[in-house]
């Protein structure tokens, strides 16, 4: 980064009265002699804010999401130049910061969630920088004069950092007269526009019931400004995936398991519950079990370390996907089996 932000400041006039010998005989010569220049580093901030520490791990720790990622880095140069400005003492105004993080299940929304809160407190935009992660239950009570206090103890934990609403738009309930979600709408509106400050609020969930969340409740349309779609994952980053999942435990794929766990993934993402990230995680442990009756019940002897942690194609190709799909009445969380 090389772009500078430069303000001039008018010293004190009763230097121009010591001038002597050079005169002043140009406008530019005038302001080189009357002003101090102040710039700041903009390359020289994002690297010793942490900003360039969080979007390495942003990109380090996520596989794929090149589109989510690319809206992080604006808003941190959007954060970077507003602070710049700040140290300037030029006109700004804190820009609004609540965010709605729309998409499929187990597309790394509360994993950006943390890094949006741990970029958001070395740039000085939150006191704390933690997360507080919630949902309906969290902040709706069962009776009258439940909610409020429910609503408000969660807000409580929340400021100085992010709260983040999962199925935020469970909150809404209209065909429910005696539901008392509207009334932690409301509580949440006038804390997001009085402390926003203080607090960051960023709501997520499918993309379809968001809008039309939004479009219910047009007050929080109006207080986020930022909104970003996660895509699904491709099959060969839920392979990547995989791996590293895989990795983390000391499991690798023998190259039969490669293959198998390839299709596996291409025919599961075509049926129905697929949580991307997650039903693959919910596979891996399906495979794992299956991997370990199968070295239990086959096992002659001691057992080397690369046996203990090898994947082989038949730990895969058990599950019930290569056999004309699950069973969803049996699997409604589409835990890929």
């Amino acid at each position: 980064m090389s772009l500078d932000l430069e303000q001039s400041v008018t010293n004190d006039t009763t230097k121009s009265d010591e001038t002597t010998g050079d005169e002043i005989n140009s406008p530019v010569q005038a302001d080189e002699a009357t002003s101090t220049a102040q710039a700041v580093d903009l390359a020289s901030e994002y690297e010793s804010s942490g900003v360039a520490d969080v979007l390495a791990e942003l990109d380090r720790d996520l596989i794929g999401l090149a589109p989510v990622k690319q809206r992080i880095r604006e808003t941190a140069a959007l954060l970077l130049v507003d602070r710049a400005r700040r140290a300037l003492g030029l006109s700004h105004q804190t820009p609004t910061l609540h965010m709605s993080f729309s998409g499929n299940p187990g597309t790394g929304k509360t994993t950006v969630a943390l890094k949006m809160a741990d970029l958001l407190y070395r740039l000085g935009y939150v006191r704390k920088g933690h997360l507080v992660s919630v949902t309906r239950d969290d902040l709706v009570g069962q009776y009258i004069g439940h909610t409020a206090p429910k609503t408000k103890e969660v807000l409580k934990k929340a400021m100085g950092g992010v709260l983040f609403i999962d199925e935020a738009y469970y909150l809404y309930k209209p065909d429910n007269e005696r539901d008392y979600g509207q009334e932690a709408i409301e509580i949440l509106l006038q804390v997001m526009e009085n402390n926003r400050d203080d607090l960051v609020v960023i709501m997520a969930g499918y993309a379809d019931k968001m809008d039309m969340f939004f479009r219910a409740n047009p007050g929080f349309r109006s207080r986020i400004a930022h909104h970003i779609e996660f895509p699904d994952y491709s099959g060969e980053e839920l392979m990547g995936i995989s791996e590293r999942m895989l990795a983390e435990q000391n499991y690798l794929l023998d190259e039969g398991a490669k293959q198998a766990l390839s299709a596996y993934i291409e025919l599961r993402r075509r049926q129905p519950h697929f949580a991307n990230a997650r039903s693959i995680r919910n596979a891996l442990d399906r495979a794992r079990l299956r991997q370990a009756n199968r070295l239990f019940s086959q096992a002659k002897g001691p057992l080397s370390g690369q046996a203990l942690s090898t994947i082989s194609a038949a730990d895969i190709r058990a599950s019930r996907v290569f056999q004309g799909g699950l069973d969803v009445d049996r699997n409604q969380s589409g835990d890929g089996q």
